[in-house]
């Protein structure tokens, strides 16, 4: 733990350093303070919980992680993964199943599981990106049109039909700030400016709607004040987002989905923890898939193992302090590093950024209108998308891993993203399989018999060069050969210098050969097998013996042995 901070305090950064950090900080924190309010209204709780994780995750898993310049926050993908946990447990469940996630993520990286994104192919994690980034979008129509349907129910088929028979309560004032606020946020980056659009778009999005509203009669649209409130310390009800810090509790005291204490029972952990482990291996793939990017940015090497502890431990802790799952964002982190960022001090600021605008600014976060977030949320799924990748891997990808890559992205739209990942990992491992038997071959190698006088006996000798990993879906279809052809012989020499693993099937099989070989009294030379691979035959049983089974060397030994057992 605390690796990254611990190399950038003993670097000794210069002061100019030290401010171009701090200069990054609130750069990013201007980026995240709209972001994160975003985000948990997607998820389906209250803006302020997105704001309370990007302040105590910004912070805790910047000091105590292994990545320098990572920023971490709620991100969009966990939207589709949060959304049906607050449906069925509400937000003392999903702040629950994320403290449990932050359990697992620390044992992840205590075991040492910090490179688990290579194993993770790249039409996988592309597929679930992309559905992830059409379900947010879908979800955004509803307030970007201001459409009058109520809650959107059942499943994604389901919702799009809602959507779809409610396009005739479009509200033309909730649209023109919508298409308002996305002008902005898709022309301001052409103007090359450091001034976030992100903060850009909604100062105009709100100061155009508050405007419109005193001033032009008729005219009125849904703010975050209208749409959310909260308790006062006196009882009372507030609107928008409380201007205080939050106070400390333990997730169980909150409530659930029907708005009492959700507890703590062991039938309880036990329903939450398949949420748990989806938000810890997601949390996992994206911070270190952000941490990747973010070393081929900046030149910088993080630890992988000490990152995910420092977001299993980020996790544990900001569930008590009422925020949601948080992982590293790639956006925030790759404006970090723009911005100048290359040290954890950047985060930190970034995370007293957004405390500062807690108590100093919910009044005017209660002003902004929620198609101007519906807007700032269709950018973000576009941006997540990366439409551009997901084309070109259909274009130049192998048939198989297109399939792949179809499979995992429509699953997670139909249905979601574990059974999406879940399927996807087992195609993926299937096609691995496949492929790796078609490497492992057994060559009938007949006439090299010009070696140690092997001439007059070469009709009662069979060689075979074996090559490649003989495991369980390889060994049997390789070994099989051996079996089919040996029948005349006397003598068979495995040629295995080119077999590079054994696992238990392909032991299990060449006990099976050296058995039927001993019944019909013939012999087995096995040549060149490695040493490592010999002492798990010796554990098993498969010991040289006399007349039966010998080990050689080299190809001549081989055939000089031969002889002896002919």
């Amino acid at each position: 733990m605390f690796s990254a901070l611990k190399q950038s305090i003993q670097e000794k950064p210069s002061r100019s350093e030290i401010i171009s950090n701090i200069l990054a900080g609130l750069t990013v924190g201007a980026i995240a303070l709209p972001l994160s309010m975003a985000l948990a209204i997607a998820s389906g709780v209250p803006p302020q919980h997105g704001l309370y994780t990007a302040m105590v995750a910004g912070f805790v898993i910047a000091v105590t992680g292994g990545s320098r310049v990572n920023i971490s926050g709620p991100t969009a993908a966990f939207v589709v993964v949060l959304q049906p946990i607050v449906a069925h447990y509400g937000i003392g469940g999903l702040l629950m199943s994320g403290m449990m996630a932050g359990v697992i993520l620390v044992f992840m990286g205590m075991a040492r599981l910090g490179k688990l994104i290579e194993i993770v192919p790249q039409p996988v994690t592309v597929g679930f990106t992309a559905g992830i980034a059409v379900v947010i979008a879908t979800f955004q129509i509803k307030d970007f049109f201001g459409l009058q349907i109520g809650g959107l129910e059942g499943d994604y088929l389901e919702k799009v039909s809602t959507l779809a028979h409610g396009f005739s309560s479009v509200s033309w004032t909730e649209t023109l700030i919508g298409l308002l606020t996305l002008s902005v946020l898709l022309v301001w980056p052409r103007l090359k400016t450091k001034v976030p659009g992100h903060l850009v778009a909604l100062v105009v999005g709100g100061v155009s709607a508050w405007a419109l509203t005193h001033f032009a009669s008729g005219f009125s649209v849904a703010t975050i004040g209208d749409r959310f409130h909260y308790v006062t310390s006196d009882g009372g009800v507030g609107n928008g987002i409380p201007s205080i810090l939050p106070a400390f509790d333990w997730p169980w005291n909150l409530p659930g989905a029907d708005g009492e204490p959700i507890g703590m029972s062991f039938e309880l952990f036990r329903q939450l923890l398949p949420s748990a482990l989806t938000i810890a291996m997601l949390g996992a793939l994206e911070s270190l898939l952000c941490a990747v990017v973010a070393d081929g940015m900046s030149g910088k090497k993080h630890r992988p193992n000490e990152e995910l502890i420092g977001q299993g431990v980020g996790n544990m802790l900001v569930p008590l302090f009422g925020g949601i799952p948080a992982t590293a964002a790639i956006a925030r982190t790759a404006a970090n590093i723009k911005a100048g960022g290359t040290m954890p001090l950047a985060s930190v600021v970034h995370s007293a950024f957004i405390l500062v605008s807690i108590l100093a600014l919910s009044p005017l976060l209660a002003y902004i209108p929620m198609a101007s977030m519906a807007a700032l949320l269709l950018v973000v799924a576009w941006n997540m998308s990366e439409a551009k990748h997901f084309v070109r891997t259909v274009k130049v990808a192998p048939r198989n891993d297109i399939g792949v890559l179809v499979i995992c992205f429509s699953l997670t739209v139909l249905f979601d993203m574990t059974v999406a990942v879940a399927v996807g990992m087992g195609l993926a491992a299937v096609l691995f399989i496949k492929r790796s038997i078609n490497l492992s071959t057994a060559e009938v190698k007949m006439g090299e018999v010009e070696l140690s006088g092997l001439s007059p006996i070469a009709e009662k000798v069979a060689v075979y060069d074996i090559n490649g990993p003989l495991f369980f879906g390889s060994a049997q279809k390789t070994l099989r050969k051996v079996s089919e052809t040996m029948e005349h012989k006397q003598v068979v020499v495995l040629d295995m210098s080119k077999v590079t693993m054994l696992d238990m099937s392909a032991i299990v099989t060449l006990e099976a050969i050296v058995d039927e070989l001993s019944t019909k009294k013939r012999g087995l030379v096995i040549n060149n097998l490695e040493p490592r691979m010999i002492q798990k035959l010796n554990r098993a049983g498969i010991c040289q013996q006399e007349g039966k089974l010998v080990f050689s060397r080299t190809l001549s030994e081989g055939y000089d042995l031969c002889c002896g057992m002919v």
